[in-house]
């Protein structure tokens, strides 16, 4: 039979069979979705299966299922936690078995088994040929030709410039308000406009032996300059995680007295250089009734300084004496002993220093030579340090 298109009776059947062509194709899209999602399964089993098939061997025959060979996330995480928890098991056991060694040796008089040192950053550090040894000559030789030997031998005594940038919030003056009172014989000059080199005159014209220069960047202190005169060098630091006296909870009130001086882990030729330029800042006679500890702390080449002050203190401890009894009422009499405890109480302030260049010679931009400049690429390893 044959229809005309254009006659109603041909419209009514194309839209019947285009409406059952659409029922058709719906069925057909959802048939194949759900079998997308049935094969999607089976893989994701399948997965499973292969990844228990590709467990590695440990301790010869014996296999062992890793947490990333498994997709499934709940089965990770309880697998995960039980090795974990085997871990922990293990350590503690072995913690139990040593500790039976040394009651053992103890008992026996016999050695005490060898203490096991944990692999840190420090001790695993990269072999450095300029590590300072205790029988190096030419570095003792050194020592008494070098920029600060006057200094040191007690020949001069140090007098320190303070001052600040040109544009300085109040936290910059803030903080060379607590050096003050933590390195002796030096003086604060507002900065004004005057250059950094017209200042570097002034002080070699009046004798200082060092000028310290605190930057601040967007209100906060930023950077340090440390100029030795009147030959250098000079140093320029990066400052931060700065708390100035006033911020430390429970801080002590450090006195006039001449402070102790700890350098700690400055170990290369660099570090030498730059443990010698902070120490030509302090006296070399520290007064040792004031109790006062200054230390510059090197680790990772990060210097960390605190200043601290000891105090001796007569804590009563009541011990009760069995002998000691009262004859009228029996109870036991309570002797008081007195015990001397020490303890540090921190005066602040507390920051870190990173040094970013030393440079010949006292403060040139233009014609400057620099010993050692910190660079980006240097940072190739978390395990190479310069000081």
């Amino acid at each position: 039979m044959v229809f005309c298109i254009n006659s109603p009776f041909a419209a009514g059947v194309n839209t019947i069979v285009f409406c059952a062509f659409a029922v058709a194709v719906s069925v057909s899209v959802s048939s194949e979705g759900m079998g997308s999602k049935r094969k999607d399964r089976e893989v994701q089993s399948d997965d499973d299966e292969s990844a228990k098939r590709r467990t590695k061997k440990v301790d010869g025959d014996k296999p062992q299922l890793l947490p990333s060979m498994i997709k499934n996330k709940e089965k990770r995480s309880a697998l995960y936690a039980k090795l974990k928890h085997e871990k922990k098991t293990e350590k503690r056991k072995q913690a139990k078995a040593r500790e039976a060694l040394e009651s053992r040796a103890l008992e026996l008089g016999e050695e005490l088994p060898p203490k096991k040192i944990p692999r840190t950053i420090e001790n695993t550090r990269e072999a450095d040929e300029t590590v300072c040894r205790p029988d190096d000559e030419e570095l003792f030789a050194g020592n008494d030709a070098d920029e600060f030997s006057s200094v040191l031998s007690r020949e001069r005594v140090p007098k320190i410039l303070m001052t600040t940038c040109r544009f300085n919030s109040t936290r910059g003056p803030a903080l060379i308000k607590d050096l003050l009172t933590v390195i002796p014989n030096a003086e604060y000059y507002k900065r004004g406009t005057y250059d950094l080199k017209k200042i570097v005159d002034y002080a070699n014209n009046k004798e200082y032996t060092s000028v310290i220069v605190v930057h601040t960047s967007r209100r906060e202190p930023d950077a340090l300059l440390i100029i030795g005169l009147p030959n250098g060098p000079t140093a320029h630091f990066k400052l931060s995680n700065l708390i100035l006296h006033k911020d430390l909870k429970n801080h002590g009130n450090p006195t006039g007295h001449k402070p102790e001086l700890v350098l700690n882990n400055f170990t290369t030729r660099l570090g030498h250089r730059v443990g010698r330029l902070i120490q030509s800042l302090f006296p070399q006679d520290p007064e040792f009734n004031g109790r006062r500890v200054v230390t510059f702390h090197n680790q990772r080449d990060f210097i960390f300084f605190r200043h601290h002050r000891y105090i001796f203190e007569t804590r009563e401890d009541k011990h009760a004496d069995a002998n000691n009894k009262d004859k009228d009422t029996g109870e036991e009499k309570k002797t008081l002993k007195g015990k001397i405890i020490a303890r540090l109480q921190e005066c602040g302030p507390r920051f870190t220093l990173k040094l970013t260049s030393l440079q010949h010679g006292t403060f040139d931009t233009k014609g400057g030579e620099y010993e050692w400049v910190h660079k980006p690429e240097m940072d190739t390893s978390r395990r190479r340090f310069f000081l």
